[in-house]
Order: C-alpha cells, then sequence, then structure tokens
C-alpha cells in the first residue's frame, strides 16, 4: 500500500502531478445507476474532464466492451475529441497493461479515477493502484453504483485501503489552489459556470455585478 503523506501540502493535488483515468461512463452502466442522479454524474464528470483539459493534466479515457455496452458518452468524448478510449474487456482497469502503461508513461504518482460502477470498475483499479504505490484519489460524485449501498460500501472499502475519496470541484480547487495563477482563471470560470450547479450561478451573477458600472440602475 502507499505509504505517501495523508496530511499535510503535499498530500494536496497539483496538475504538475495528477494522472487522471476516466473509466466505462457507457450507456450500459448509465441504465442501471442508482445511487446518484444519472444527469448529475453526466455533468459531474463532464466539468472534471473540462478541469483536467484546462490545467494540462494527461487523462485517459477507457471502455468496456463498447460493442455492447455502449462508446462513451458524448459529451465527455467531445472533451478529449482527439482521443480513442481503450476499449478493455478486463472489469478491473488496472489489469489492463495499455491502461497502466499509459499511467506511468506520465510519470506522475497522483491518480485520480472517476468511472460506473464505484463498487467494481473504480474500487478494482484503486485498490490495486494503491497497493503499487500509487496515490489515489476516487472522484465519489463522478462515479456512482448500481444502489446506493453499493457506491458507499465502495467508498469505504477504498478508504480501508488508503485510497482518497474526493470530489470534482474539490479537484478544480486544489489544481487552481491560488487565484493569483490567472492562466488557469478563464478556464476555471467557464468550467465553474458550465457545471459548477449554484456556484456556477452565483458566480455568473458576480460577474455581471462586476461588470455593472458604480450606481447604474437596472
Amino acid at each position: 500500500m502507499s505509504n505517501a503523506a495523508k496530511s499535510g501540502l503535499q498530500a494536496l493535488l497539483t496538475p504538475e502531478d495528477s494522472v487522471v483515468v476516466l473509466i466505462d461512463h457507457q450507456p450500459f452502466q448509465f441504465a442501471n445507476l442508482n445511487s446518484h442522479e444519472p444527469t448529475m454524474i453526466v455533468n459531474n464528470v463532464v466539468g472534471l474532464a473540462k478541469a483536467a483539459k484546462v490545467f494540462d493534466v494527461p487523462t485517459i479515457l477507457t471502455t468496456v466492451v463498447e460493442e455492447r455496452g455502449g462508446y462513451l458518452i458524448k459529451g465527455l468524448q467531445d472533451v478529449f475529441p482527439e482521443q480513442k478510449p481503450i476499449n478493455r474487456t478486463f472489469i478491473n482497469t488496472w489489469e489492463d497493461e495499455r491502461v497502466v502503461d499509459a499511467v506511468k508513461a506520465t510519470g506522475r504518482k497522483k491518480l485520480i479515477i472517476a468511472g460506473l460502477w464505484t463498487e467494481m470498475c473504480v474500487a478494482m483499479p484503486a485498490i490495486q493502484a494503491a497497493g503499487e504505490g500509487f496515490e489515489v484519489f476516487a472522484v465519489t460524485d463522478a462515479s456512482g453504483g448500481a444502489s446506493k449501498e453499493a457506491h458507499d460500501m465502495a467508498v469505504r472499502r477504498m478508504v480501508q485501503a488508503g485510497v482518497v475519496p474526493i470530489t470534482w470541484m474539490a479537484v478544480l480547487g486544489e489544481w487552481q489552489r491560488d487565484w493569483a495563477r490567472e492562466k488557469t482563471v478563464p478556464g476555471v470560470a467557464e468550467v465553474q459556470a458550465e457545471h459548477g450547479g449554484a456556484s456556477g450561478v452565483a458566480f455568473a451573477w458576480e460577474m455581471q455585478l462586476l461588470a455593472t458600472p458604480t450606481g447604474s440602475q437596472a
């Protein structure tokens, strides 16, 4: 199991040490997704993918038996139109050498995983990768299970194995870290506006107020 620090500044994510693997966001998996509202998972995983693109974080897309389970959802594929997902037969993504080789080729050790379903396609690779020395983060609100219990038990099991549960907006915040890093602020603002829910609405309102001259009338 990874003995990486779980506290202190070094435990937080940075764009330079992160790699993302998005697993099996396909029609068949969504058809039996019952732990979350499916459109919320779509929103969150697409938001996570767009955030990764803003920060130039390597992102690996993968599907399982896509000729039967369906292609990757369009919103996610559209973020990386040039990338063909690695189509596997293994339920456990980490048993496919192509995926592992792609992760290792980045030279990064903080592995961020999201997928369907949590109890299998997220938990299996997360637990195995943690045992091989990676610092693994499971994005729980961009993942989902066949039931709430299945999702929750998978998260508990991963935590016991040293995997860190995290939400997609928390990943975004740790990557940005400082609003003085102006290069990525426009991209972060766009992702928040499109996928941040109430936070996105509030941000749009704030931008409206900042653009309104003092003392002007509606």
